[in-house]
């Protein structure tokens, strides 16, 4: 048997990704820019075993099959191509977070299976080849792989599509004063959206000028200026959101209460609090803001109707292998 354990963090956009080139290869329409979310964690351990007819997923405790196993042995295969193994394996994953709400539990779920794979198959890769590896099986996961904030560069192909850091999380205190309106699953999962996305009349405007916005926020994130940073995030996550409004079937992932958050916060902004919104997948709102506010921010969300919880995140590292 030949086994590892690794953790990584889930990671919140700036700069989104949302639509293929490459559905198989997830090769993104455009680049993206995001930041690891500290503390909030996924555990997996992967065991490869002569003895194991099938690969097998636990996650939280519950045995995965489908779609969702079929995504982490399509993983693996690529692992055991690399290292010229043929054994079966077992994978347990734990999040400390809810799963699929739109709090990018993929991203760091396939983060932290291309660095556990990886390591118990017996291979040493770098961070450029565990990225290129996470992506495959989830868009976003690449960018769970290096630490801080990090730049997912588009690319043309499968080697020059990968993440890496353009500061280390301490470069800037800012947090994620996430409000968790839903902790169920949703019922479009990001791959399907991802699929829909080339529906919209406004993807193509959204990808033309993605590039510009990304500049704008990179500029941003390294003078640490917020308000530069809130204007820019603001308006990417609108515009993600526009293509899956307006998409066929449309993706109406809002709730009333994701709404009211959004107004809160553009008001807290204008009375001068330095915090923005940016919305994933989902109805969650992630509130980004300097550390010195978090806590009155997470106080101010739970008063708001509808604000079932506030997970608070800072800056986080790089996805690692760690003692199982």
């Amino acid at each position: 048997m030949k086994n590892a354990a690794a953790i990584a963090h889930p990671n919140i956009a700036f700069i989104k990704y949302w639509g293929n080139r490459d559905p198989v290869l997830r090769l993104p329409v455009n680049s993206s820019l995001s930041m690891n979310l500290d503390g909030l964690t996924t555990r997996t351990t992967v065991s490869f075993d002569p003895q194991l007819p099938a690969d097998r997923l636990t996650l939280n405790g519950q045995e995965v099959s489908g779609a969702g196993l079929q995504r982490v042995t399509a993983l693996l295969d690529r692992v055991r191509r690399m290292a010229g193994l043929s054994w079966r394996a077992e994978a347990r994953s734990e999040n400390n977070f809810p799963t699929g709400a739109g709090i990018a539990s993929s991203a760091s779920g396939f983060a932290a299976l291309a660095v556990a794979a990886a390591c118990a198959a017996g291979l040493e890769l770098d961070e450029r080849q565990l990225s290129r590896l996470a992506r495959t099986a989830s868009g976003s996961a690449c960018r769970s792989i290096p630490g801080g904030f990090v730049e997912w560069q588009a690319g043309e192909d499968d080697q020059t599509s990968f993440a890496f850091a353009i500061a280390p999380p301490e470069h800037w205190d800012l947090a994620d004063c996430i409000a968790v309106l839903s902790q169920t699953h949703k019922p479009t999962t990001s791959q399907e959206g991802h699929r829909l996305a080339q529906t919209s009349p406004l993807q193509a405007a959204r990808v033309a000028s993605a590039a510009q916005r990304l500049a704008v926020c990179r500029q941003a994130i390294l003078q640490r200026d917020f308000e530069a940073l809130a204007q820019v995030t603001e308006l990417d996550s609108n515009l993600m959101h526009a293509v899956m409004m307006t998409s066929s079937p449309p993706l109406l992932y809002w709730q009333p209460a994701t709404l009211t958050v959004m107004h809160a916060v553009v008001a807290w902004r204008a009375q001068g609090m330095p915090v923005c919104y940016t919305i994933d997948a989902g109805p969650n709102v992630h509130v980004i803001c300097e550390q010195a506010y978090a806590a009155q921010v997470a106080r101010q969300l739970q008063e708001l109707p509808g604000v079932q919880t506030v997970l608070t995140a800072r800056p986080g590292g790089a996805a690692r292998r760690i003692n199982d």
